[in-house]
């Protein structure tokens, strides 16, 4: 079979030439590994993890490991499970902002735990997602994406500039001179690649970037490998690392994202058939995208690991190498799969100081709440739609950033409140059914 036939194919199962299947998955996994990864280093600061930690690492372990598990649910699948479709799975940016309020909060257990319960709730939504469609037009979906992006930007300057904990941003280093021309470096590399690179070049430009900015770093004095040198070559993945800690509050502010997540799958599987072979995604596959999304979320917190979902990123590749097989994208997960299994790998990304991440995820963060604003394109900008805009946007984040305003609310109340996307969302689900449409 040519190139020429492969690229053209419509059919997932065409399997290409091993000789271009394997390069094919390598670049599914440069695109997404660096975005995969991050919302763990996150949590794992929120939950005051230490940096480089042996904790830390292990939570780097299991998002490769089971976001490998979970496309491979995507590809392969049993019974209704799974899309069988190239749809490549990785952790979710969307639950980053309620976990890392839990985390901090309340604890990884609690947290963990109410990942595990969300995972099954998401998995039962492929029964009725095609019912759920209705509540996240491209109004509200593009305003939670939206929210998404915004409430992380933060985080990626503080990172870029040094720190993220109070103790490391009250530092006479923090927004040095030094800590920036790291950042700097991730992001100009990046952009440069994306846009006069080529082929997998442009496809994994940030994380080539962060590789830059980490040898940078490394040249500055700025990376302990001890982390390194302490970590096995080879670990079993834990049951229940953190315990088993039920929170009601935790679980209803997961769950609400998880609903999220799952019209999310909808559109990116939608977008995979779309791009790869010309057509509308099944019904099955979608439901079978559902089930694989929620089942792969519930296996990751059993052993330690965050939310996955489908990646965007990655339909883009499909659009443009036109090469449909869910078999390379099989390949990619088993790639995902061995990083996981070695802790080694997980401690040198541990050991990527802070201005590193940061500068990666000023692309990263910024590149979602842009896809949010795409979104909102496709709205008629009217008064109502405006409005809708305003106060969702309004009452998530100014919470956010005023946490005091609700200081009297009860514990889980607060958490959910001050969240950001959680306000947001329901604002925006809400005055979208309640507000008459306009002319």
């Amino acid at each position: 079979m040519t190139d020429a036939t492969i690229s053209s194919n419509p059919d997932p199962n065409v399997t290409p030439p091993m000789a271009q299947a394997i390069p094919l998955g390598l670049q599914h996994v440069l695109a997404m590994f660096a975005s995969n990864v991050t919302p763990s280093i996150i949590v794992a600061g929120a939950a005051g993890l230490a940096f480089g930690s042996g904790e830390q690492v292990y939570l780097i372990q299991m998002a490769m490991l089971f976001a490998g598990i979970a496309t491979m649910f995507q590809t392969i699948g049993f019974g209704p499970v799974g899309a069988r479709l190239p749809i490549m799975q990785g952790t979710s940016f969307a639950f980053v902002s309620v976990l890392t309020a839990i985390a901090a909060t309340q604890g990884l257990g609690v947290a963990l735990t109410a990942c595990l319960i969300g995972g099954l709730f998401h998995f039962s939504l492929g029964t009725v997602i095609g019912r759920l469609r209705f509540l996240f037009p491209p109004l509200v979906s593009g305003l939670v994406i939206l929210t998404i992006g915004l409430y992380l930007i933060p985080v990626a300057i503080k990172y870029s500039a040094g720190g993220a904990a109070k103790f490391q941003m009250e530092a006479e280093s923090f927004g040095s001179l030094m800590h920036w021309s790291v950042a700097l470096t991730v992001i100009v590399v990046a952009l440069g690649l994306k846009f006069w690179g080529k082929g997998i070049l442009s496809a994994s430009g940030i994380l080539i970037g962060l590789i830059a900015g980490y040898v940078l770093a490394l040249a500055l004095g700025m990376v302990n490998f001890g982390s390194v040198g302490k970590a096995g070559w080879v670990a079993i993945p834990q049951v229940m690392p953190y315990g088993f800690q039920f929170e009601i509050g935790a679980v209803i502010a997961v769950v609400l994202i998880c609903i999220v997540s799952a019209i999310e799958t909808v559109g990116d599987t939608s977008a995979t058939t779309k791009a790869g072979a010309g057509r509308d995604a099944t019904n099955d596959e979608i439901a079978g995208a559902t089930y694989a999304d929620g089942l792969g979320t519930a296996v990751a917190a059993v052993f330690g690991g965050l939310p996955n979902t489908s990646f965007s990123q990655n339909v883009g590749i499909i659009g443009m190498t036109g090469i449909m097989s869910r078999h390379v994208v099989t390949i990619g997960g088993l790639v995902l799969i061995a990083c996981g299994l070695i802790p080694k790998i997980g401690a040198v990304i541990a050991s990527m100081p802070l201005p590193v991440l940061g500068g990666g995820v000023i692309v990263m963060f910024g590149m979602v709440a842009a896809a949010g604003l795409n979104m909102l394109t496709e709205v008629k900008m009217n008064r109502r739609n405006m409005i809708i805009i305003a106060v969702s946007l309004s009452v998530g984040l100014g919470l956010n950033l005023v946490p005091t305003a609700v200081q009297y609310l009860p514990g889980v109340v607060k958490t959910m409140a001050v969240s950001g996307l959680l306000p947001t969302a329901l604002i925006a689900i809400v005055l979208n059914l309640v507000l008459p449409q306009e002319d």
